[in-house]
């Protein structure tokens, strides 16, 4: 009788640290799971809700107002028109882009397109019968102003001529952490940075808001970087909202692109090892079990 209490004794022991045993290994189980689900959620979505302008609320915008007018650079080319109410008065200051047709034969009026005029490096340009004129620094209706007062003195007193101006290269280029990075051509000479931003696809979740990086060459070339703030809404009211051409955005990766560039694909890792560690836990509980 004495044995048969002992044995029982030990018997209800073994059961029962053989239970605590499970549970304790199953509470281990699954606050690991739990930890680490919760980095991979916070490491995946620290940047995915990172609003644009978040004090716009509170600041003045009254620093923004004026028109932008983008200034004429070296290497700019400009196509420039001349129209008066004699067309034959006007057609030596417009110069056409011969068309070859066949053998020998041209088309200089009419069927060709206006030719352009490249901007050098010290700002001028070589206007037919005018010659040299330095355009650089100008915005767009200043140099028209500055050609019709040039070619006026060639025209009759009673003519009126309307010149216009166009700066056919402009374009800006965005890279980095954005959906489409590339060239992006401006037909209308005016571009803000989250019009650039939202023809190159938007920042990327991996994408830095408050850190991108400006390049601007200025007009003796040198070049000069700023960073710009996109979570504050005093970068409506700074110079570098709109885009002069031939800058550059560069949109620098965050800390977590960093980290999955040197493990791989972070969602893949962690859920296999994940996965591992469960099976082989479930091994362990299904062998104390036995």
């Amino acid at each position: 009788m004495l044995f048969s209490k002992i044995n029982r004794i030990f018997a209800q022991i073994y059961v029962d640290n053989r239970f605590h045993a499970i549970a304790k290994m199953r509470k281990i189980i699954y606050s690991f799971i739990a930890t680490a689900m919760i980095m991979f959620m916070a490491g995946c979505g620290s940047s995915k809700d990172v609003p644009y302008f978040t004090n716009i609320d509170s600041i003045s915008l009254a620093a923004s107002r004026g028109l932008f007018d983008a200034r004429i650079m070296p290497k700019d080319e400009l196509t420039i028109t001349v129209n008066t109410t004699d067309p034959e008065a006007s057609a030596p200051f417009n110069l056409q882009v011969r068309n070859q047709l066949g053998s020998g034969r041209q088309i200089s009026s009419g069927g060709g397109s206006l030719q352009g005029y490249l901007v050098d490096n010290t700002g001028f340009i070589n206007f037919p019968i005018i010659g040299k004129i330095h355009v650089g620094g100008l915005t767009k209706s200043e140099c028209e102003d500055l050609i019709k007062s040039k070619i006026q003195p060639y025209l009759a007193r009673t003519e009126n001529p309307i010149v216009t101006v166009r700066m056919s290269s402009y374009r800006i280029t965005v890279t980095g952490e954005v959906g489409h990075p590339g060239v992006i051509p401006v037909s209308t000479e005016k571009i803000s940075v989250m019009e650039a931003l939202a023809q190159a696809g938007d920042l990327t979740i991996y994408g830095k808001r408050d850190n991108i990086m400006l390049i601007r060459e200025d007009a003796m070339g040198e070049k000069h970087s700023v960073r710009l703030n996109l979570n504050d809404a005093n970068l409506i009211n700074s110079p570098y909202y709109y885009l002069q051409q031939n800058d550059i955005l560069y949109v620098e990766p965050n800390s977590v692109k960093a980290k999955n560039s040197g493990i791989g694909s972070s969602t893949t890792i962690w859920f296999s090892f994940i996965g591992i560690v469960t099976s082989v836990a479930s091994l362990l509980v299904n062998v104390l079990r036995n």
